[in-house]
């Protein structure tokens, strides 16, 4: 019998192509991440940190296998919710949620719905990314961190509440504030805010818990904040200095600053125009908002055959001991941190704005971010070497995106994967690393 899907191929009039092949699943080697989950005990974690608000009697789908199916549709890469009603049927994503029919597209709605009316909602999901935070970095033997302050944007189309226009991205939406662990990739933090938000407004209030959790309850020897100069703000500075961590930020040039700069540049005879010259220099200076002078770092650079300099300005309290062009090095590696950016929006779609109510955005958001972070565990303590530095699109296309068959056999289950998949011996190995992991 023909079906919809019947089709007959021009290059080969003896070939048609069909969708009858059976309960076969494209993404068998989530099978990875669920292995990943289980190790770290994430539906423990779940148990302890999530208490959503929920008036349901008898719900057919909970919440916490809601979220559960959510992760793994975001790590698939399917950034609709609309991708439920077909999900909800594959095999395999029944299998590793222990449900014979998943929650659909309506179901998915309603959950949005009934999170963001729980109070405290994003307060328990940051928990939640916390812990897992917490148990990957024991496991990791971590005792430095670089924490990467920034802000990004994530445009809107339509009138969702709170959205603004933004005149430095010339667009509306919305204007998050976001943490990074420089060292790891891990996500650290993210708040959304409204569009018209300046960069640094709220952002000592959003980084002091961060500081404060890692003093306490996860010490480490040593934090480094880094910042450009839209978080140039004197509150930033003293509470990096009250909570005795290090920061280096850069910072917007002013008259004074300029005029300090050009006393510091010495021009001789002997200079050859031609070429480039770069110089670095300390020096301490106190704007007059500020509760005492601080160590301002200078970087002076006039290009082949120009006569004027032009001057960059870094704000920290690393000691004198490290040199002005060290600080600059330190500051320059927070360039990787717009990658991490990247990955976060278009790999697990970060910036995904479909909601109408600013809360139920913002509840997106973390998904993506606790998304983002169990990829990113999963990379860091189990990949082998060559294959770490991977973004969220090789993994898929290398270890997720793999043909499988779940076949029942009395009180057991085999998952048959294709015989010809290209990275299968990544693949085991991934597997016998996640498998060995001991929390």
């Amino acid at each position: 019998m023909a079906t919809l899907h019947e089709n007959t191929l021009k290059y080969n009039q003896k070939m048609t192509v069909t969708n009858t092949g059976g309960n076969l699943s494209t993404d068998a080697g989530l099978v990875l991440i669920k292995e990943f989950l289980h190790s770290i005990g994430f539906e423990q974690l779940m148990e302890k940190e999530l208490h959503f608000q929920d008036s349901r009697l008898s719900p057919t789908h909970s919440n916490e296998t809601i979220l559960e199916q959510l992760i793994f549709q975001l790590i698939a890469g399917y950034d609709t919710d609309a991708s439920a009603n077909i999900l909800r049927h594959d095999p395999f994503f029944q299998q590793m949620l222990e449900k014979s029919t998943l929650a659909s597209q309506p179901s998915l709605s309603r959950f949005w719905d009934r999170i963001s009316e729980s109070p405290d909602a994003l307060v328990q999901l940051q928990a939640l990314n916390q812990a897992m935070l917490d148990k990957v970095r024991i496991q990791r033997n971590a005792t430095e961190m670089v924490l990467d302050l920034d802000s990004t944007y994530s445009d809107t189309y339509g009138n969702q509440e709170e959205t603004a226009f933004n005149t430095h991205y010339q667009t509306t939406g919305y204007h998050p504030l976001v943490a990074f662990d420089g060292l790891t990739k891990d996500f650290l933090k993210a708040e959304l805010r409204s569009g018209n938000t300046y960069c640094s407004t709220g952002a000592a209030d959003f980084l002091n818990p961060l500081l404060e959790h890692y003093n306490q309850t996860v010490p480490v020897s040593t934090i480094l904040v880094r910042a450009d100069s839209g978080f140039a703000a004197p509150e930033l500075y003293d509470l990096c200095e009250e909570k005795e961590h290090q920061y280096v930020i850069r910072l917007k040039r002013n008259r004074r600053l300029f005029k300090m700069a050009e006393e510091f540049v010495q021009v001789g005879d002997e200079t050859e125009w031609s070429q480039r010259e770069e110089h670095f220099y300390s020096t301490r200076y106190q704007a007059g908002t500020w509760k005492h002078d601080r160590r301002v770092c200078i970087r002076s650079v006039r290009a082949a055959n120009e006569l004027i300099f032009n001057h960059e300005f870094i704000i920290t309290n690393l000691s004198d001991a490290v040199s002005a062009e060290q600080v600059y090095q330190t500051y320059w590696k927070r360039g990787t941190m717009e990658n991490f950016i990247k990955e976060a929006k278009n790999g697990f779609f970060f910036d995904k704005t479909d909601s109408s109510h600013f809360l139920e955005n913002a509840v997106r958001m973390m998904v993506s971010l606790l998304s983002y972070n169990i990829n990113n565990f999963m990379r860091t303590l189990a990949f082998p070497e060559k294959a770490k530095g991977l973004q969220i699109q090789s993994i898929r296309l290398r270890f997720f995106k793999i043909a499988g068959k779940l076949i029942h056999s009395g009180r057991r289950m085999m998952l048959k994967l294709s015989t010809h998949h290209v990275y299968q011996d990544e693949f085991f190995h991934i597997l016998r690393q996640i498998q060995s992991l001991s929390w």
